[in-house]
């Protein structure tokens, strides 16, 4: 009976521990809301067991278009943003969402497009390589899907002075979905498509497809971290969310970020060094 007795009570004992275990375990984890590209890129795989092995934090991480992204994180269902549609992420920041954005990494898009170059935009600026690619009805596929890499074509048709709402017709076909979809499409078609660099590096059947335009200023796709307001949402984690973002801008995890290549390119470049915006 007493050997019953003390096993009862070193299994209860067990339990108890098992449940400290998992709350402490718990409290040690945040909800990181990011756009489709830095989880198809393979850039969060690399980070988040070095950040882990650091601090001893678990990362969720939650992989959305920029407008899913914020609407999350308007709603207090995450701690940390990590994203790149920097006029959306000031806005969230002035409407009290968030408490400071951070300047982390940066890449570029690029105009990718069939070797065969049938608008013979190769080596031309992008505003330039978009109106012949219109002019000319050649196939194009756009995400369609409100993700920053879609906002950021839609305003590269502004720049050409296109208003592609009214010039869009079959050549210019949606697929509503995200990147490693939209490489795919303008594969299969033979079109061309605004890519972010890392998601064209990460991409492996292209097929006859090609970078066509690369290094116009107006390609610069910068990435920004911000901490939600714990003022507006008190569940946020607000000491392990700013721990995430300093360590993303430290020197180390800029390291980290420089040191993720993928046949041995690197698909995003740090520059939290001017950070504060």
């Amino acid at each position: 009976m007493v050997v019953r007795r003390l096993s009862v009570a070193l299994a209860l004992l067990c339990g108890l521990a098992a449940g400290v275990a998992a709350s402490f375990a718990e409290d040690r984890a945040i909800v990181l809301a990011s756009t489709t590209a830095t989880q198809e890129s393979g850039l969060l795989d690399h980070l988040l067991p070095i950040f882990r092995e650091k601090t001893g934090i678990e990362v969720t991480v939650i992989a959305r278009r920029a407008d899913e992204v914020l609407d999350g994180a308007r709603r207090g269902e995450v701690d940390v943003v990590l994203m790149h549609a920097r006029p959306q992420e000031e806005k969230f920041v002035a409407d009290g969402f968030g408490v400071k954005r951070f300047d982390v990494m940066y890449n570029d898009y690029v105009l990718i497009g069939p070797k065969s170059d049938p608008a013979a935009v190769k080596g031309k600026d992008i505003a330039t390589a978009l109106k012949a690619i219109e002019a000319k009805g050649a196939p194009f596929v756009t995400r369609g899907d409100r993700s920053g890499t879609h906002g950021a074509e839609l305003a590269l048709w502004i720049v050409a002075g296109i208003d592609i709402a009214a010039a869009k017709g079959a050549w210019y076909r949606e697929v509503k979905q995200g990147m490693d979809a939209a490489l795919d499409a303008a594969r299969t078609a033979n079109a061309y498509v605004l890519s972010d660099r890392g998601s064209w590096i990460a991409f492996k059947d292209r097929g006859d497809l090609d970078i066509v335009v690369e290094g116009d200023k107006r390609l610069l796709n910068q990435y920004g971290a911000m901490l939600v307001n714990p003022e507006k949402f008190p569940d946020v984690k607000k000491e392990l969310g700013q721990t995430f973002i300093d360590w993303l801008i430290s020197p180390e995890g800029q390291a980290a970020i420089a040191g993720y290549k993928v046949d041995g390119q690197q698909l995003f470049f740090p520059n939290a060094a001017k950070s504060g915006g």
